[in-house]
């Protein structure tokens, strides 16, 4: 378990009264609101400082949280013999979130409130998944470590395999429910739900855009001059692309239906962006010809520059 120094948290001192607390935290939950806070951390420090001021607002569990003396955040340590006896019964701390640990407190403190059930929390977890599987829709495992209370209360983290099945047409963001997988429930009351947010793996070859995909082409000067059919992967499986004669680099050739499904079988279009490539190396022969070229062609592409004087 690791130490959380609460009142740093808060910025007060160890000796702050009630009101010195409750005010610490009013000033901190409006400068870090997410709604509020620029700060890219501010979302995490809000969550902190809730934290802090749940355990510091309530006197039983700031008893509790005192006597566990003051030690360096973030250390790990085990609560001390007779404090287990006097406020947290027996158990194996090793994996117990420290606000787990006083909450489970607070609740066998709480006497006979404490035996109705309660629902389960919801668990949120992610699960990357590639343009492939959203294409096709595809089944996945999925290893999460989810909160489970043992027999004094404490909640600790368990270990837990899981088969997702990503619906074709699943978007990055996407949030998919498993009923009753998440958080188990206190006294028989109903477990969470799981919830399974699908996040793209960047892939090699194409970048999305809503359904559409996006994917670099590279011709040769000349393909690009002479035009012709060129082998372009999608998908759904290789295709044959026309190229037009005089096709510049940038252009976007369009293959429609191609990109990505949605719920409603529709598809997104692959786009295939024209980049003009040019040997690194040329041998001897192609070089000679590439110098060749050079002395016939009249082709200038800067003569729209402005001239000197």
């Amino acid at each position: 378990m690791e130490y959380k120094d609460y009142y740093a948290a808060l910025g007060v001192e160890r000796t702050a009264d009630a009101k010195e607390i409750k005010k610490a935290y009013r000033r901190l939950a409006h400068k870090f609101h997410p709604d509020i806070s620029k700060d890219p951390e501010g979302e995490a420090k809000f969550k902190e400082i809730q934290e802090a001021y749940a355990t510091l607002k309530d006197p039983e569990k700031r008893e509790a949280y005192d006597q566990l003396g003051r030690r360096p955040a973030g250390e790990r340590f085990e609560p001390p013999p007779d404090w287990a006896q006097d406020f947290g019964g027996p158990g194996n701390f090793g994996d117990v979130d420290l606000a787990d640990l006083l909450a489970a407190f607070a609740a066998r403190r709480g006497g006979h409130q404490t035996r109705r059930p309660q629902r389960g929390q919801d668990v949120e977890a992610t699960a990357a998944v590639t343009l492939e599987q959203v294409h096709d829709g595809a089944e996945i495992e999925l290893r999460l470590n989810l909160p489970e209370y043992d027999a004094q209360g404490l909640l600790h983290h368990v270990p837990r395999t899981f088969r997702v099945r990503i619906p074709k047409g699943a978007a990055d963001g996407q949030r998919l429910r498993l009923a009753g997988k998440g958080g188990p429930g206190i006294h028989g009351g109903q477990a969470g739900d799981l919830y399974i947010v699908m996040k793209l793996v960047p892939h090699p070859l194409y970048r999305v855009s809503g359904r559409d995909l996006y994917m670099d082409l590279p011709l040769t000067p000349s393909e690009a001059v002479l035009g012709g059919e060129v082998e372009v992967p999608t998908l759904r499986g290789r295709v044959e692309m026309k190229i037009a004669p005089g096709t510049t680099s940038g252009r976007q050739l369009r293959l429609a239906r191609r990109g990505l499904p949605a719920a409603d079988g529709e598809h997104g279009d692959l786009y295939a962006v024209v980049r003009i490539d040019v040997p690194k190396s040329p041998g001897e022969r192609e070089r000679a010809l590439y110098a060749e070229l050079a002395k016939e062609s009249h082709f200038n592409p800067r003569a729209h520059f402005p001239r000197k004087g």
